[in-house]
């Protein structure tokens, strides 16, 4: 994996930009074709309640269950697929329910770790190998998002950007969002802003405005740092995308669209938009204070997930945890990633 390169992967009329995703479905597939029947895989998502978003991102349940189905269909495979609600009693259940149904690999996504280790017990005991999603399972190998680098990422952009642009001046940041939530995940983004930032700005330590997760608290936050900053140009780190468009909606109304620029993290649809949507990232919105923000790549999941599944069984060594490959989504490499049609 450590050699893999991000390429652009055409899927009927789909395109899918991911690490090594293609070679290895690919590969499984060779693999699995010479099955007489074809894998019986469990995937129990975390919650799939309409507008409850995932993991401090603006995806839903539905996005990452709609890229399950899209990539199996690419794939000898048979889903099975469960809601846990957010529930780990619920989580609990489908798990027992898909050991009785005799899956022959079980992917959890489920923050819930008591639950998960319960999980993981079960599925050992019955000879059933586990592929965790963002949240370990106990002897299951993982996939996850990678916060600190990403965060990282979003923190040397902001520095890099200001170094090019705001040489000799005074400069100051912020991170705005649910800087207050102790999920250990969300805890590594935010150390990742600040360590890439002071690569870039060793003199620069960012304020933090805590919205818990509200962005309708952005403007007043928001609007009070920035009043409070005269003469100064200010460095936005935005924790997820909503929160991002909710900044630049405060900038705006405080008048310092000249002094500010925004980093998110996520790409979810708000930003890179449908075949009919306003696309905030578009290479022709050149005038944007919204720089870019970093891919987490949830609405790819099944992508990525279903060929780690698929080279497990065929018995390959993979490694224990594997990390999503992170990039900057700008105006100029949207369309690469994200191409101006309908994507879901």
């Amino acid at each position: 994996m450590r050699d893999c390169k991000l390429s652009l992967v055409a899927v009927g009329r789909r395109h899918f930009l991911v690490g090594c995703a293609a070679t290895l479905l690919a590969r499984a597939t060779s693999d699995a074709w010479a099955r007489a029947r074809p894998f019986r895989i469990a995937f129990a998502n975390q919650n799939e309640e309409p507008g409850i978003r995932l993991d401090g991102l603006g995806f839903t349940g539905v996005d990452v269950h709609r890229s399950f189905e899209l990539a199996a269909r690419t794939v000898p495979v048979e889903m099975i697929y469960y809601d846990n609600a957010g529930e780990g009693e619920k989580a609990l259940a489908n798990a027992d329910d898909a050991i009785e149904r005799k899956v022959e690999l079980f992917i959890g996504y489920n923050p819930d770790l008591d639950a998960n280790a319960e999980i993981g017990r079960k599925l050992r005991a019955a000879g059933i190998p586990a592929l965790a999603v963002n949240y370990p399972i106990p002897g299951a190998h993982l996939y996850t998002a990678d916060n600190l680098a990403a965060g990282g990422i979003a923190g040397r952009t902001l520095g890099d950007f200001a170094r090019q642009n705001w040489s000799g001046q005074s400069v100051v940041a912020v991170i705005v969002g649910d800087v207050g939530d102790v999920w250990p995940a969300m805890a590594d983004r935010i150390q990742g802003v600040v360590e890439g930032l002071q690569r870039e700005l060793p003199e620069v330590t960012p304020t933090r405005l805590d919205t818990s997760g509200n962005p309708v608290r952005v403007e007043a936050m928001l609007g009070k740092f920035l009043r409070a900053q005269t003469g100064r140009k200010v460095l936005v780190a935005a924790l997820d995308d909503a929160t991002a468009l909710a900044a630049k909606t405060a900038i705006e109304i405080a008048g310092r669209l000249g002094d500010c620029i925004i980093v998110s993290h996520g790409v979810d649809r708000s930003l890179h938009g449908g075949a009919s949507d306003k696309k905030e990232l578009d290479p022709n919105n050149r005038g944007s204070i919204l720089l870019g923000s970093v891919a987490f790549f949830l609405d790819r999941y099944g992508y990525e997930v279903l060929p780690i599944a698929l080279r497990m069984l065929a018995g390959e060594q993979v490694p224990l945890r594997i990390a999503t490959k992170h990039i900057l989504i700008t105006g100029k490499n949207v369309f690469q990633v994200y191409p101006p049609f309908d994507m879901n």
